[in-house]
């Protein structure tokens, strides 16, 4: 047992059952035994890669994307350069450097990031440092300025709740225990105001998924975008709509269960689109588009073959697979999504349409 299993174990036996959110929550973020609190989760060492760390080219051209996104806008300064759960600063490396030859763009731009890990933060600064950037636990504290955001797998890790449809009610999942071990029950039958329209596309035992800090996160950039201008691009995992239990663990690069050691595994969950793009309001929501999809509009393909030419053997053989991996329909291409925010009188960032 985990030394956060502990903990929980002990909690559960005084006070029931708690939500599925609580209990992600505590694994992910707990100050002493959290997953992020407490190891850099990424890379062959870690237990899961993103996009950013696959290759190069993602980063250089999200980057772009967000300068074109700044010239567009009739290039505003100071302008407010943000990510949401940088991991070790490889994508904002990346973009940055893609982005030296935009004129105007650095000398306009200001370098914030949202990070509550202390190892991971500690990797930014090792990595962007010299950029001076600004770190923040929370989207509130950023400045009210033009926005520039830049999202990639963050939304999949907040914590999430789960309702199974009984009747016209709903039962909340929760973790509960059974002869010592943490496992999932359900509570009794209830009505969820705010899932009454899902009433409408379920049956009976079907599992809907919602995100509380998601919705907070989106209100607060929407807001802040409608108000003076930008763009966000969101990329994660997930569909327009939540339906069944996508809640999943990752250690050492395979699947986990989920319950079986608190704190050791990554927990993630696939991300409602329909839901980010409803709590962004007042900003406008491009239609989300699939990785491969947004990255070929950018011209991944060309920029990969530029790439290519000084490389031969197990070099190229990685840049060709890394190329095929961000993009093609049976790896990342198509399980993940891009979603941009943009200003009312404004038009979606490159590669992504209204």
């Amino acid at each position: 047992m985990t030394p956060l299993a502990s903990i929980l174990t002990r909690q559960i036996a005084a006070s029931g059952p708690m939500p599925l959110s609580d209990y992600m929550a505590a694994c992910l973020m707990h100050p002493d035994h959290g997953y992020y609190s407490t190891r850099d989760p990424l890379g062959a060492a870690g237990d899961f890669t993103t996009a950013p760390e696959i290759s190069q080219m993602y980063g250089e051209l999200t980057g772009l994307a967000l300068a074109q996104a700044w010239l567009d806008q009739g290039a505003p300064a100071p302008v407010t350069l943000a990510e949401l759960g940088p991991g070790r600063g490889t994508l904002m490396a990346d973009a940055l450097r893609a982005t030296r030859g935009v004129p105007g763009f650095h000398d306009a731009l200001e370098l914030h990031l949202v990070e509550t890990s202390p190892t991971l933060r500690a990797a930014q600064a090792e990595r962007l440092g010299g950029l001076d950037p600004t770190w923040h636990d929370s989207v509130a504290t950023l400045p009210e300025a033009p926005l520039l955001l830049v999202a990639n797998e963050f939304f999949d890790a907040l914590p999430i709740r789960q309702f199974q449809r009984s009747g016209a009610a709903w039962r909340e999942r929760v973790v509960g225990l059974e002869e010592g071990r943490l496992v999932l029950g359900l509570a009794d039958p209830a009505a969820q105001a705010a899932l009454a329209h899902r009433l409408e596309d379920t049956e009976e035992g079907d599992i809907v998924e919602t995100c509380a800090p998601a919705a907070a996160i989106m209100a607060e950039i929407g807001r802040r975008i409608a108000a003076h201008g930008g763009a966000a691009l969101i990329t994660d995992y997930g569909d327009w709509r939540s339906l069944g239990d996508t809640l999943q663990a990752l250690s050492g690069h395979a699947p986990a269960d989920p319950f079986a050691a608190p704190g050791q595994a990554d927990l993630t969950a696939h991300v409602d689109f329909e839901a980010l793009a409803g709590a962004a309001a007042p900003a406008r929501h491009s239609r989300i588009t699939p990785q491969g999809v947004f990255l070929e509009r950018l011209g991944i393909t060309a920029r990969a073959q530029a790439l290519a030419r000084g490389l031969t053997g197990a070099a190229l053989d990685a840049h060709i697979a890394a190329h095929r991996r961000l993009t093609h329909p049976s790896e990342m291409g198509s399980l993940f999504k891009t979603l941009a925010l943009y200003p009312e009188r404004g038009s979606p960032p490159p590669g992504l349409e209204p």
